[in-house]
């Protein structure tokens, strides 16, 4: 990654950022600017759609990243994103509804918006076989029907985009107001699994166990030929998830990629 941050100019890399769990995260300083850059796994056309993803929630008021152009005008180069960094603390018991009205308002202004290129909701994995980190045919066939069982319990909820990861790594508190780190999980899905654990999220009960399983399902698949203890797990976690109204099962800060 250091050869390819040349192309945005004379940078300092400070060192590696924690919290990267699949992609490269390091910490730079342009000047006195406090930067971050990211090596993703992801197709050009997937990071468009997240550059501008982030373009937009930015203009329309929620605290993100913001995607910092080489010299040449490109705004990833080979794999590598460039963006500013967002100061504040990991949320603490008190912040969480204006977490959860921040991560409303993404929902609200993203209804429409286009899929994330090569992704799938888990409502179009209800038939198709793959999208995003998620290879159904890499899985044997009862755990993708416990898989597509559990998600087919979101049908008929609403669609937008979703961060897919809101970890309390993921997550910053300043005076500023909350702000959303590491969009690489984003996608067009149903909102209620962003709402799953977030506390206080006002789902009814019967959505928010919907909504859980659904996100244990959708840890197990992502991560079963990469992650093959932890999905293994997830999977695992997914029979013994009660069905009726329960306390958050602590997924914040157990698995951030």
């Amino acid at each position: 990654m250091h050869a390819t941050l040349a192309a945005w100019g004379q940078l300092d890399v400070i060192g590696p950022l924690g919290g990267g769990h699949r992609n490269p995260v390091l910490e730079l300083r342009r000047g006195r600017e406090r930067l971050v850059a990211r090596r993703s796994r992801r197709p050009p056309a997937s990071l468009d759609w997240e550059i501008g993803l982030l373009d937009h929630l930015t203009r329309r008021g929620l605290r993100v990243p913001v995607t910092v152009a080489a010299l040449d005008g490109r705004r990833h180069v080979d794999g590598v994103i460039v963006q500013t960094y967002l100061d504040g603390a990991p949320p603490g018991p008190h912040d969480w509804p204006a977490v959860t009205a921040a991560v409303r308002r993404l929902h609200e202004i993203t209804t429409g918006w286009p899929q994330r290129p090569g992704f799938a909701s888990t409502q179009d994995l209800l038939t198709a076989g793959h999208g995003g980190d998620v290879d159904l045919s890499a899985m044997p066939a009862g755990v993708v029907t416990a898989c597509r069982q559990a998600w087919a319990g979101l049908a008929g909820t609403p669609q937008a985009v979703v961060h897919g990861d809101l970890a309390p790594a993921n997550i910053r508190i300043s005076t500023a107001g909350p702000g959303l780190l590491d969009w690489d999980e984003a996608r067009v899905d149903c909102t209620d699994l962003d709402l799953a654990d977030l506390p206080g999220s006002g789902l009814p009960p019967a959505r928010l166990s919907a909504a859980r399983h659904a996100v244990t399902a959708w840890e197990a698949a992502c991560g079963w030929t990469v992650e093959p203890g932890y999905a293994r797990g997830q999977f695992a976690l997914l029979g013994q998830l009660p069905t009726g109204p329960v306390q958050p099962p602590g997924r914040y800060g157990g698995h951030a990629r």
